[in-house]
């Protein structure tokens, strides 16, 4: 059974999945092209962070963080490479997007690599649009920007 939970994202489980997202990113994106913040800048950002659990066992994670004016900018979306194809990123980016909803978000914002084909494939499927770069986001042609108004 898959539960999605809000969470803290310094938990042994957690910071694994972290390591293999930083993993992949690695593998495809140079370093200074990676904007994934570490767990201690999660933390005192104020993310809202959630797990995805099978079993008990977290595949996936994610959050966002509000940035004001009713906009949130999603962070550290990521699933577990052998759970994908099961939904997990579905369900909790549709958790991420209720919670966020019912704080008063508007419009959630992220940025993504152009590489990461699942992933656009995901938000494109659930809404998001492409959009220019925002917040401290400078234009990088390896970098896509999306958003998402919440109703």
């Amino acid at each position: 059974m898959l539960s999605v939970t809000r969470e803290t994202p310094d938990q042994t489980e957690v910071l694994h999945l972290l390591r293999l997202a930083d993993e992949r990113s690695s593998s495809l994106y140079p370093a200074e092209r990676r904007h994934g913040p570490n767990v201690a800048t999660l933390v005192t950002q104020g993310v809202r962070f959630f797990v995805a659990r099978l079993e008990g066992v977290a595949v996936g994670c994610g959050g966002y963080i509000p940035c004001g004016n009713g906009v949130g900018e999603l962070k550290r979306m990521f699933v577990d490479s052998k759970m994908r194809g099961q939904g997990i990123g579905r369900a909790l980016l549709q958790n991420i997007e209720d919670e966020a909803s019912r704080e008063g978000i508007r419009v959630l914002q992220l940025e993504t690599g152009v590489k990461s084909l699942e992933a656009r494939g995901l938000y494109r499927q659930l809404g998001y649009r492409e959009r220019g770069p925002f917040g401290g986001y400078n234009p990088d042609p390896l970098s896509v920007f999306m958003e998402k108004e919440l109703g």
